[in-house]
């Protein structure tokens, strides 16, 4: 129950960091020098996966995402049951932290371009948003995967995590707003509603398919037993 509970308030502190960075400090669209920007918001994410993986690490491994629990269970490094979960309370945690964020929204006023931090792609574009899912879980897993595999980075490996994400959150946000971590979708999702919710099948389904092909891919290409 420990490490359970750890994967919920670690999904908890990046949901409410990430998305709360897009809700009180991304910048206006059209406004010259509001807020942080794309960079700053990419710098919340990956901070906050840095900060939690040196805290919670030793306790869970902080997954702290349901498509990095995917490709850890996929690489035969844990059980059926841990990884189920893992999932069912990394979404509680995107939820608890996404209603923080709808309660500070609620109480007060908020200086970006969105109430949830919510994903969401432009109509017609469905494609590009699926396959950028897609293939920056891939990556992002796979970065995972490799850092933390035996002889990988060891002690820097959260670094190396959040950096990665940093990276993808640079190149994605424009896209759909970067989730590449269903439970971090699901959780704004709900407090939105309407189109967010429309759209999040893909934000689940893209993760989950480029996490399964990560691990796919590094049971090949890996040299070392997990």
């Amino acid at each position: 129950m420990k490490k359970y509970i750890a994967e919920m308030l670690g999904t908890m502190v990046l949901v409410l960091m990430g998305c709360g960075s897009a809700v009180f400090a991304g910048s206006i669209a059209g406004t010259v020098g509001a807020g942080v920007g794309t960079l700053g918001v990419a710098l919340a994410f990956g901070l906050a996966v840095v900060a939690m993986a040196y805290t919670i690490g030793k306790i869970s491994g902080c997954h702290i995402n349901p498509a990095i629990t995917l490709g850890v269970f996929l690489s035969k490094r844990m059980s059926a049951k841990d990884a189920g979960m893992y999932m069912i309370f990394q979404v509680i945690g995107a939820v608890i932290g996404s209603a923080v964020l709808y309660a500070l929204v609620s109480t007060g006023s908020h200086a970006g371009p969105t109430a949830t931090g919510s994903n969401s792609f432009t109509e017609g574009y469905m494609t590009q948003a699926f396959i950028a899912e897609l293939v920056f879980t891939f990556i992002f897993v796979l970065v995972v995967l490799g850092t933390t595999s035996k002889g990988g980075a060891g002690n820097f490996a959260g670094l190396a995590i959040g950096l990665s994400l940093v990276l993808i959150h640079i190149v994605c946000i424009p896209i759909t707003g970067t989730s590449v971590n269903p439970a971090r979708s699901i959780g704004p999702a709900i407090f939105q509603g309407g189109e967010a919710l429309s759209q999040l099948w893909l934000f689940i389904v893209a993760p989950f398919l480029g996490a399964a092909l990560a691990a796919l891919s590094w049971r090949v290409i890996d040299t070392e037993e997990a």
